[in-house]
């Protein structure tokens, strides 16, 4: 779904959105109220153009209309791999931004996200990931490492890796898999706007990640450990 398309379903009520250098802002309205649209599209790298770009949206809202609500819309091949920007300290930029997404949550602004096209390694994590809840559409490209690089890294061959992934959602990439392991709430069909309009209304600042993770059956010892370092126990198999 190209991003035209996206924006006017999941905000039928009008938006004021434009994109620049594939740099999407703006704002939008949806169930009566006003929130704030930041995001990417044409599959692009997160460079320090684009993370600032973002910080500085986000900074802007919560600096001139506290509690707005905050839409993130993902469609990024991940990190921008190029000297320059390793040069220029793009980790360093992309940490800033997850810091000003943590910021406008720590300031009462509810932050929900949605990956509509690709979503890969840390351009994902830095905004989708950092969200309240992140949503996805079913035609959607999730994964923070390929298999092919992960076998590379691991030395652990791609034949077993492709093996792995056909039962440990770990290994495999698609909003099915990110949704066992709790990294994606829901994945949406149907009508954007409602479940847009649903997703605001029960956001919640509090991380559910690995609960549901355990609860679906895709993160078996993540809220185990979380457990046991709560409450200063082993943690049990």
């Amino acid at each position: 779904m190209n991003w035209q398309a996206l924006i006017d379903a999941l905000f039928p009520q009008g938006h004021s959105i434009t994109e620049k250098d594939y740099f999407l802002s703006g704002t939008a309205q949806v169930d009566g109220d006003t929130v704030s649209v930041v995001g990417t599209t044409g599959h692009t790298p997160i460079g320090i153009e684009i993370a600032l770009a973002q910080a500085q949206a986000i900074l802007a809202t919560v600096r001139t209309h506290p509690g707005r609500p905050i839409v993130i819309l993902v469609d990024t091949q991940g990190q921008r791999l190029r000297h320059r920007d390793e040069m220029l300290g793009i980790n360093s930029y992309m940490a800033h931004l997850g810091k000003c997404i943590d910021l406008a949550r720590r300031q009462g602004h509810k932050i929900i996200a949605l990956v509509y096209d690709q979503a890969l390694s840390g351009g994902f994590i830095t905004s989708g990931l950092m969200a309240d809840a992140c949503y996805a559409l079913p035609q959607a490209t999730i994964r923070v490492m390929g298999l092919p690089a992960m076998a590379r890294i691991t030395k652990v061959p791609e034949e077993r890796l492709v093996e792995l992934a056909k039962s440990n959602p770990v290994f495999a990439p698609g909003p099915e898999n990110y949704h066992r392991m709790g990294g994606v709430a829901e994945i949406w069909n149907g009508d954007l706007a409602a479940q847009l309009v649903e997703a605001l209304a029960t956001a919640s600042a509090q991380d559910q990640r690995a609960a549901l993770g355990q609860q679906r059956g895709g993160r078996n010892w993540s809220q185990r450990v979380v457990n046991a370092i709560v409450n200063d126990t082993h943690v049990q198999p």
